[in-house]
């Protein structure tokens, strides 16, 4: 049977009521929420296949050995997560504070955990599975240091009042075959006050959480926590479907059956009709009345290219991703032309930086909860973040536009209008100084 619709469920957060966690967390409740959280393992993974290019049209039952069996996977979630990366995330996320040392903190944690290639690929993950992770912790030079985790390996616990406050996260696996405790979990549990290690029901030796927060921050796509290209898994599946049995047509008319209608074909002459493709029909002596010709069945081929771009029509049209490879895609003749054929994927971006900037203070709130760090706990509420939106740039148009804006804005604004400037400010300085240069 073929799969045309959304297999699993999507994923409903954990929560936990004050009465059960009355007495602490035990050994036990760990379990039952890891048990909870399991079964939203197999959405992951089929999500996480559908990304690499394992469908499911590789998993359907054989055809028999003499029906052309092929087996195509166009890969559009991959198209679509890594279109929509590129357009919004492909410019990294500025992050800056206005006080110089407070900044130069924040770009040295930067620098350290390489941020571009870290954000992009917990962005990434957030896009697959609809959340990701990551993980704060320090090193051995006491460091702060930041991580991807997947929600494979990472779930957090809420509670269940309006306020949804995070009570603990586990970071969890499973020991593989071969080991004595195959199967038997092992991880850890993060707190707010402890780091509490587990292996096979037993907990380790715990140690203190030098962050007074849970040391973890969860990224979302949106609050269903909806993979970027969930919505269309059945449409992939069915386009896979179609294409694989278009090419079996081919296939088929390749190796069209031989049709000998009139005269008997001994044992010798045919082995198998099945495998050889001959049917012969005989009961007539007169040689006039014998045909010999090759069988076409009637060709479906219009009515599968039809199928096939509407598909894929729906595919881009539902997941607001735009098929930039479409050779009409780049007809745009202005960049308001072009902004509108990329107005649904903007919408999508704008939401998650949305989610992003919020996630992002709770990144700094952690860091910044160290005097190793900065010096101001609450330096994290001044963090100015910026996106930028990764599309081609019409500098004549820019210039233009900035011209224009002489004498009506400031000079900061005029100037920001301009791709070609990465820093407004640092360009005003260079203006100043060359300007006070000039005049000397």
């Amino acid at each position: 049977m073929q799969h045309t619709g959304r297999p699993y469920q999507l994923p409903k957060p954990l929560l936990c009521s004050a009465e059960k966690l009355s007495g602490g967390i035990t050994m036990q409740l760990v379990t039952e929420y890891i048990r909870k959280h399991e079964n939203h393992e197999q959405r992951y993974l089929y999500l996480e296949n559908m990304y690499r290019g394992f469908h499911n049209i590789f998993k359907q039952p054989d055809k028999p050995d003499w029906k052309p069996d092929n087996r195509l996977a166009v890969n559009f979630p991959r198209y679509i997560t890594e279109t929509f990366l590129g357009y919004g995330y492909g410019i990294p996320i500025k992050q800056t504070h206005p006080d110089d040392g407070i900044n130069a903190a924040v770009q040295q944690f930067l620098s350290e955990n390489e941020s571009t290639d870290h954000e992009y690929e917990l962005f990434k993950k957030a896009c697959i599975y609809g959340h990701a992770f990551e993980y704060l912790y320090q090193d051995e030079r006491a460091r702060t240091k930041m991580t991807v985790c997947s929600p494979i390996d990472l779930f957090v616990v809420y509670d269940d009042t309006m306020k949804n406050r995070a009570l603990f996260a586990v970071r969890y696996g499973r020991h593989d075959a071969g080991d004595e405790r195959f199967g038997e979990y092992f991880g850890e549990i993060l707190t707010r006050d402890d780091i509490i290690p587990f292996d096979c029901g037993r907990f380790g030796e715990k140690s203190d959480n030098p962050y007074g927060m849970i040391p973890c921050v969860e990224y979302r796509l949106n609050d269903e926590r909806m993979g970027i290209f969930e919505e269309v898994t059945g449409l992939v599946e069915a386009y896979n479907h179609a294409i694989g049995e278009k090419a079996n047509d081919v296939d088929a008319f390749a190796e069209a059956y031989l049709a000998v209608l009139g005269a008997e074909i001994d044992e010798d002459g045919i082995y198998k009709i099945r495998d050889n493709r001959i049917i012969n029909l005989y009961g007539t002596d007169d040689a006039k009345d014998i045909l010999v010709q090759f069988l076409q069945k009637p060709t479906a081929d219009g009515t599968q290219e039809n199928l096939l771009n509407r598909l894929e029509n729906l595919i881009y049209q539902t997941s607001m991703v735009a098929n930039i490879s479409d050779e009409a895609f780049g007809n745009a003749a202005s960049g308001v032309a072009l902004a509108y054929k990329l107005q649904a994927m903007s919408n999508l971006a704008i939401g998650f930086d949305r989610k992003i900037e919020k996630s992002l203070r709770k990144r700094y709130k952690i860091f910044c909860s160290l005097s190793t760090n900065v010096p101001d706990r609450g330096a994290w509420r001044d963090i100015e973040i910026h996106t930028a939106r990764n599309i081609p740039k019409n500098l004549m148009e820019e210039a233009q536009t900035a011209s224009l804006l002489q004498g009506i804005v400031s000079r900061e604004t005029q100037l920001s209008v301009l791709s070609i400037v990465g820093d407004v400010r640092k360009e005003c300085e260079r203006l100043a100084r060359q300007s006070e240069e000039g005049c000397g």
